[in-house]
């Protein structure tokens, strides 16, 4: 499975931005997508789950209310709609995809993306 993250930028504080991750390949077999971000200052952060089919979603404490994972099944794409951003916003993104079953460890079919960069300007 590859995965192609895309919509990264800068914007300013208060603004929005609208990531993409695209999975290609063996995809029959992905159940869920996660978007994590990490900057140099601080560790890597879960911050929005969704998993296939009924699509329920997940956030961290930290990004809900304001950002929002859509799915689109048959272009095995998900969406994070990041609204307010704020400078601690700022971090690389990445996407991750598998046969997820616990997003805290490795699992058998586990793919990350290269990472977007954000970056929220004060």
């Amino acid at each position: 499975v590859q995965l192609v993250e895309s919509g990264g930028g800068l914007v300013q504080a208060g603004g929005s931005l609208r990531l993409s991750c695209a999975a290609s390949g063996s995809t029959f077999s992905i159940n869920a997508m996660g978007w994590y971000r990490q900057s140099p200052v601080k560790q890597r952060e879960l911050v929005a789950t969704i998993f296939g089919g009924g699509g329920s979603t997940n956030y961290a404490d930290s990004v809900k209310g304001r950002f929002t994972i859509f799915g689109d099944n048959a272009k095995n794409t998900t969406y994070p709609q990041m609204n307010s951003l704020k400078p601690g916003g700022t971090a690389v993104y990445y996407c991750r995809t598998g046969v997820i079953k616990d997003w805290g460890r490795p699992h058998q079919y586990d793919y990350w993306g290269q990472g977007t960069q954000v970056a929220v300007s004060s």
